[in-house]
């Protein structure tokens, strides 16, 4: 005989008594729980975080090279607020917002592919890796554009201590963008033509943690360089 006990834990849980024995049977993951796992490699080994543990080493180290950067240059500015404070005043805030806005767009849809990628959804994460792209491009023109109208005015990384920094700082992270611009098409021509298996997720997570750190990056230069006001 059977005795079935109603289980105190909700639906997800059921409990059968034979022989005087309690018995358990798995709890099926809730979409919550579910969600809370850590992300996997595909092979069904859990991973702590998402992406290439290689890539995060890298993004360390270069956080922390930037932040010496950064380190000099308020040192600089605290040492000659006057030249720092005229200088700053000959960039134009609303370009350096303009970068802003593109590349935390350009990020929202590499979030969007990267969620696409963990279903499987090759059509989704196709067109969130062009929008990405194209809206990221938006960066190249306007650096393009306030990188020539400062040549045109005389204004080089020779001119002061100040334009030094601004053109090492913004060339450098020019760099890491485009780096990120060719991940990002690498992913997706991996995504029209190759399997989406866990490998493949791995590898535009990895790609999505670095296109994150070259937008926090901006976020720091945008007010360090433009608006900041030395004392």
């Amino acid at each position: 005989m059977e005795l079935i006990i109603p289980s105190p834990f909700g639906e997800g849980d059921s409990r059968s008594e034979r022989g005087g024995v309690l018995l358990e049977t798995p709890l099926s993951p809730t979409p919550v729980a579910t969600a809370l796992l850590p992300p996997h490699d595909g092979e069904g080994e859990a991973r702590a975080i998402p992406g290439d543990a290689g890539v995060w080493v890298f993004i360390t180290a270069d956080i922390c090279a930037f932040a010496l950067f950064f380190l000099l240059f308020t040192v600089g500015r605290v040492a000659q607020p006057a030249l720092y404070e005229a200088s700053r005043r000959a960039l134009d805030p609303n370009l350096g917002l303009l970068n802003t806005l593109i590349l935390l767009t350009s990020s929202w849809f590499m979030v969007r592919a990267v969620q696409a990628a963990r279903r499987g959804e090759r059509a989704a994460i196709s067109l969130n890796l062009i929008l990405a792209i194209m809206v990221g491009a938006g960066f190249a023109v306007t650096k393009a554009f306030e990188y020539g109208e400062k040549f045109s005015h005389g204004i080089s990384m020779l001119t002061n201590e100040f334009f030094t920094y601004y053109f090492v700082f913004t060339g450098i992270h020019f760099l890491h963008f485009l780096i990120g611009i060719g991940a990002l098409s690498v992913c997706l021509i991996k995504a029209r033509a190759g399997p989406l298996d866990g490998k493949y997720v791995t590898w535009i997570e990895a790609t999505g943690c670095y296109w994150h750190m070259v937008d926090l990056l901006w976020i720091v230069l945008f007010p360090l360089l433009y608006l900041l006001r030395a004392a």
